[in-house]
């Protein structure tokens, strides 16, 4: 338990130097800052959009603790393979009644637990907690053919109700939490309406995606429809509130007849109140290329309000996948051995779902992206006070994701790209919009403004770049903003302010700090 005890006061310790940073900081961005009346105030574009409110990203939609769930069952190490025993007490746990949303916790004595397969959790409620995440905490030893220490999933299946309208409004801002529907029958505060917003000729025209060529291939950047969700919080005659902002605009000049379809829909089958913490995970040390067996530290998908936490694991690759909803990614550590090979390189934090928090994870190791996104990713999604050491990258990776705020994070030998990234893979494309730097420090910076959205690097520290779209020379692509270069600004950590104005200064202290 003393990394468990460290971590924590290293995070009641940054706490203390965001307040500091707060009273010395020698700037004000013009895009957020506090205003006379102590409150944030937001410039906007001449269409109206804004850096979004990001504090809605982790557990519980933000300023919530994780809870501390009861243990159920204990089990301790073994000779041979300990993967099925591990997996008896979280199917046992899973077999017990929930109380409010909780069944308990399977926890882990100190020791090594040798694991050849697979460790999954499908059931809501249950937790998976070692006794620590050092060398004599917790170990859980990959052995056998490489595969996912962990997988934590759902199941969620959707159905489209025939409650369905049209966003009439011609454009629709990034950052906005309220629009106006072409009428509002049979839709009602409390529903979870699916958003739908078509990717249509002209859309991916506009957005200089249709002439992607690879090896004299043509490349398609994206098909069918990019999609959220929100519940309605308020309905004032056909105008909605939802419950988080938008991390994207919607501009019906490009977006066809059909225009945006809003549509009431149900789901069932995904899980919550579930995560794994306070371990250690240890692979092989493997130079591979990202197309050769991979060990696999733990992926997280069809779950809403889950958290992994206080993790330990040293030389996994494509480390953590997280497609889910309102999680905390909280101190997790990841330390490499030895590089990965090829041109092609895997991404330790993947961060596809939405309001998703990662907080003072750091990675160490080269030739890897520190943190991607997929494709159609819509946030928010947030990295704070991360810190990533070596040749590595902070670059979301494919195809449109919208809604990132990299927060006091240090790349201090990498680089933090907001970028087109072309005809790389198959046709990556833009792959972020609407995507904050704040307060950052990394040794370069290539911050790229894609048609109709912006993406902002602002009080950071490092050397920007300019680039043309990757395989050719020239032209250079216009920049993104770049707001008081190589000067902090106040507040210190935009999403802890936005935190403490939504929800006042207790939800920060739930979170860890002060």
């Amino acid at each position: 338990m003393k990394l468990f005890a460290f971590s924590k006061m290293l995070l009641i310790c940054t706490g203390v130097c965001l307040v500091h940073s707060t009273v010395f900081a020698q700037a004000k961005s013009q895009w957020v800052y506090t205003n006379a009346s102590n409150k944030l105030q937001y410039k906007t574009t001449e269409r109206g959009d804004r850096i979004m409110d990001f504090s809605y990203a982790g557990y519980m939609g933000g300023g919530v603790a994780i809870p501390a769930v009861p243990v159920k069952i204990t089990v301790s190490p073994s000779a041979g393979d300990n993967s099925i025993t591990i997996q008896e007490a979280i199917d046992q746990v899973a077999a017990l009644k929930m109380v409010n949303g909780i069944r308990g916790a399977v926890l882990l004595k100190p020791g090594t637990y040798n694991c050849e397969r697979p460790i999954t959790i499908t059931a809501s409620g249950v937790v998976l907690r070692g006794s620590g995440a050092a060398e004599n905490g917790s170990v859980i030893n990959m052995t056998g053919l490489p595969h996912a220490c962990f997988v934590v999933k759902g199941n969620v299946t959707t159905k489209a109700t025939k409650a369905t309208s049209t966003i009439a409004d011609q454009y629709v801002p990034a950052g906005s939490v309220s629009f106006k529907l072409q009428h509002v029958k049979e839709l009602a505060p409390g529903d979870t309406i699916r958003i739908s917003r078509p990717v249509t000729e002209a859309w991916v025209r506009f957005m200089g995606m249709d002439t992607l060529v690879r090896d004299g291939k043509k490349q398609t950047w994206i098909t069918g429809d990019i999609t959220t969700e929100r519940v309605i919080k308020k309905i004032s005659k056909n105008v909605i509130t939802v419950d988080y902002p938008l991390t994207d605009s919607y501009d019906m000049k490009y977006l066809g007849t059909d225009g945006v379809s809003v549509t009431k829909i149900t789901t069932q089958g995904g899980i919550s109140q579930t995560g794994i913490e306070n371990l250690r995970i240890v692979a092989p040390a493997q130079s591979v290329t990202i197309n050769d067996g991979l060990y696999k530290a733990l992926g997280m998908s069809d779950v809403t309000d889950g958290w992994v936490r206080n993790i330990e694991i040293v030389n996994t690759t494509n480390s953590i996948s997280i497609t889910a909803n309102r999680v905390t990614v909280d101190h997790v550590n990841i330390m490499h051995d030895v590089p990965t090979k090829g041109s092609a390189k895997p991404a330790d934090l993947n961060g596809s779902g939405a309001q998703l928090l990662f907080n003072e994870c750091n990675i160490t190791g080269d030739n890897l992206f520190y943190f991607a996104t997929g494709a159609k990713v819509s946030g928010p999604i947030v990295l704070l006070n991360c810190t990533f050491k070596g040749n590595g990258w902070i670059q979301p990776h494919q195809r449109w994701a919208t809604g990132l705020l990299v927060d006091n994070c240090q790349v201090p030998d990498g680089g933090i790209d907001f970028m087109n990234r072309g005809s790389m893979g198959s046709g990556h494309g833009w792959s972020i919009g609407w995507a904050v730097a704040w307060n950052c420090t990394a040794r370069s910076y290539l911050n790229q403004l894609p048609p109709g959205s912006v993406n902002w690097v602002i009080g950071c520290k490092g050397e920007p770049q300019k680039r043309a779209v990757p395989f050719n020379t020239e032209p250079f692509l216009p920049e993104g903003i770049y707001d008081a270069h190589n000067t902090p600004v106040n507040p210190s950590s935009l999403y802890l302010a936005q935190l403490t104005e939504r929800l006042g200064a207790t939800a920060v202290q739930l979170i860890g700090y002060r």
